[in-house]
């Protein structure tokens, strides 16, 4: 497993760093390379709806292995992914979850939320650039 508790940590740590650097208070998710949660976090007073939102976006970033902001995108009308969140309700079409590779292979998503959609993709880029360097 790449997800050890150690390398969770690290990438929790580097969210909640950056996020602080921003100036926001963000919730924070890792899924494993099938979707399922290995972590979540909720720094201060992170909105409500990031609860919900951040562990779909981890989610749909791993299974589809795009970011969920270009999986929107796909799944608009006429689009080629049009509708998907129907045929899976765990689908998240907010940008904030991005997907992370090892080897080439997709090893897991991140999802990030709490503030902006440039904010929680300034969060997330910042977390993936540490996995990449944790992995070397």
């Amino acid at each position: 497993m790449i997800f050890t508790d150690e390398l969770c940590d690290k990438l929790c740590a580097a969210a909640k760093e950056k996020s602080r650097a921003i100036g926001i208070d963000i919730s924070f998710a890792i899924s494993d390379e099938n979707g399922l949660p290995r972590v979540y976090r909720r720094y201060g007073e992170a909105l409500v709806l990031s609860i919900t939102l951040v562990p779909g976006k981890a989610y749909t970033a791993a299974v589809t292995q795009y970011k969920t902001k270009d999986v929107a995108a796909a799944a608009a009308e006429g689009a080629s992914l049009m509708a998907i969140q129907t045929n899976d309700p765990r689908i998240t079409l907010v940008a904030g979850g991005y997907p992370l590779f090892a080897d080439g292979k997709i090893a897991g998503g991140i999802g990030v939320g709490g503030g902006s959609e440039a904010q929680d993709c300034e969060i997330a880029e910042y977390v993936v650039s540490v996995f990449n360097e944790a992995i070397k």
